[in-house]
């Protein structure tokens, strides 16, 4: 009996220091499980987390509402002037070849003169608000600059060989900044020259700056010839890039 009361005495201290190890183990798995279960929903949350530039902006504005408005007004203006142009150009032809009646607008002179004038005071001011706007608000600081040669080449090489992406629509490509910023210089060359040739001896300055009435004449048609090329190469991208279309119609 007196052994067997010390082993039950020697014992009995062990049973609470066993269920605290054992509480200790399961506090320890329990903590390993949360912190197993945190990891996991911080990896998922990595995971579904969009990637810089794409569905991140998914839901921002890519075009505002004024540059939606006047790229359209332009396109109108544009059609206007290019189909009444060839029309005056048709009288007089600079080179030995004329455009087909079908694709020109006011059917003889006078009549596309008409329109073209018209078509010209819609240019210039939906231009100027453009213009300055894109100034303004630091648009086109933020957009077209700056342009590196670099970088144009390599565009280009990967244009031509279909690898050029297009994931963020709010970012141009340094193809797209040339381009954009080579299309407003040719527009103010062509509202320019196209006021020299309307008042060569009122504006008599302005038409010796182009080299003369004649020389306005072939300036005039050659920012024309310009902008008709790089209104080919907008149509077509917009149809290989059908959410760029959906952009500068919805801004989204």
């Amino acid at each position: 009996m007196t052994i067997e009361a010390t082993q039950s005495h020697a014992l009995t201290p062990t049973a609470p220091a066993a269920l605290a190890s054992k509480a200790s183990g399961q506090r320890g798995n329990s903590e390993v499980r949360a912190h197993s279960a945190s990891e996991d929903a911080r990896e998922r949350a990595d995971d579904t987390r969009p990637e810089p530039g794409s569905s991140a902006r998914a839901g921002a504005v890519i075009h505002p509402a004024w540059v939606r408005v006047t790229h359209w007004v332009n396109v109108v203006a544009m059609v206007l002037m290019i189909g009444s142009g060839w029309e005056i150009y048709n009288a007089s032809p600079l080179f030995p070849f004329v455009f087909p009646r079908g694709i020109t607008l006011g059917g003889w002179l006078a009549g596309a003169l008409l329109w073209h004038f018209a078509a010209m005071w819609l240019l210039v001011v939906n231009g100027l608000v453009y213009v300055v706007l894109g100034i303004v608000t630091g648009r086109f600081q933020r957009k077209l600059v700056p342009i590196r040669p670099g970088e144009v080449l390599a565009d280009a090489k990967a244009a031509l060989t279909g690898k050029l992406a297009h994931d963020d629509l709010s970012v141009y490509n340094a193809v797209q900044k040339l381009l954009y910023l080579g299309v407003i210089l040719a527009g103010i060359v062509i509202v320019l020259s196209g006021i020299a040739i309307w008042k060569p001896v009122q504006l008599q300055e302005l038409t010796a700056l182009f080299g003369g009435y004649d020389a306005a004449r072939y300036v005039h048609f050659l920012a024309m010839a310009a902008i008709v090329g790089f209104l080919v190469v907008h149509v077509v991208m917009a149809l290989l890039v059908p959410k760029s279309l959906r952009a500068i119609i919805t801004g989204r």
